[in-house]
């Protein structure tokens, strides 16, 4: 017996569907997962969905268990949190997050999958690559004990990386963004908000996350002497312009990339993704990173729910999604 699944493909730039696979059949050192929840990586996941990846960028912007390619048809995802169906006896029955597209069921070898601490809810471990890059984030920043840090851009991975800066001893932490109901949000962190008229200059970290070239403009403004600027947001195929002849150059201020897929040299030697995914998962055991699920969707749903995440997102940050239904054995 061969088992259906159904997994959401981008099928079209702007256009999605849902279609039924065959999943594979595991061999020594795999499992099989069931999905009870997913999350939209509602940044990347945008411009994978309205077909804005370069050219250029289409090997270097695989997923790990991408299938197809871009622009499209592409199965796309990063995000999920399932039940350990088949494999090692010390794995059946356990919850585990594993870097997979949106799909009912699927196979993966038994490294890829990542043990979910026992006290961390399955529902908030999709936050699980968001916290990831946030950690990734603060290592290539490099903050220290005492530092002024403004964070531009309270998304989902802004506000995982103010509230993991907000527990280093004696940092001044500001949350930056035009949208003031993320006041709320941040409150509800413990870390201070502010807008773009409100923030503090002269910091000593900057990290920019809103995708926005307006907020790297913003993240330029609140630099104090010689502060480097770390920008974690892909802008994909969109062009920014800076105002790099201002007092870009006698402040000597340093902008750097910060990308999830490589660890940071100061790291490297010690670190790899395995034990960076396990203190990401150990860090969202705090019931306050709920506040950064702003909705939760049938997995039916997710055609048209890419289409409105990406035209419309509103006040979303993560948005989970929940599989209900179980997939129909077939002959094959």
């Amino acid at each position: 017996m061969q088992q259906e699944v159904r997994a959401f493909w981008v099928t079209a730039p702007g256009r999605g569907e849902i279609r039924t696979e065959r999943l594979a059949i595991p061999v020594d050192g795999e499992v099989v997962v069931r999905t009870v929840y997913s999350g939209v990586s509602r940044g990347t996941e945008a411009l994978v969905f309205g077909g804005h990846v370069p050219e250029t960028e289409w090997q270097r912007m695989r997923a790990p268990f991408q299938d197809g390619d871009f622009p499209a048809p592409v199965k796309y995802g990063y995000a999920s949190v399932g039940t350990v169906e088949h494999g090692p006896p010390e794995l059946v029955g356990r919850s585990v997050f594993a870097l997979y597209p949106h799909q009912t069921r699927y196979v993966v070898p038994t490294t890829a999958i990542h043990v979910l601490p026992d006290t961390l809810p399955p529902a908030r471990a999709v936050l699980a690559a968001n916290m990831e890059t946030a950690i990734n984030g603060l290592w290539d920043a490099r903050p220290h004990v005492g530092d002024r840090i403004a964070v531009v851009g309270a998304g989902t991975v802004g506000c995982l990386t103010a509230w993991l800066a907000s527990r280093i001893a004696g940092c001044r932490v500001q949350l930056v963004d035009i949208n003031p109901k993320r006041a709320e949000t941040a409150a509800a962190l413990g870390v201070e908000f502010a807008d773009a008229e409100q923030a503090a200059q002269d910091a000593d970290v900057v990290v920019h996350t809103s995708g926005s070239p307006e907020g790297l403009q913003q993240a330029l403004t609140l630099a104090g002497f010689e502060t480097t600027i770390t920008e974690l947001s892909w802008f994909a195929d969109k062009r920014v312009s800076l105002p790099l002849g201002a007092a870009f150059h006698a402040r000597r201020l340093i902008l750097a990339s910060s990308q999830v897929g490589t660890i940071p040299a100061a790291q490297r030697a010690r670190w790899n993704t395995t034990r960076r995914m396990q203190l990401a998962l150990d860090l969202l055991d705090d019931a306050v990173l709920d506040v950064l699920i702003t909705g939760e969707s049938a997995f039916e749903t997710l055609p048209g729910l890419m289409a409105t995440l990406t035209a419309a997102p509103g006040e979303t940050l993560c948005h989970r999604i929940r599989y209900e239904t179980s997939d129909v054995p077939s002959a094959g």
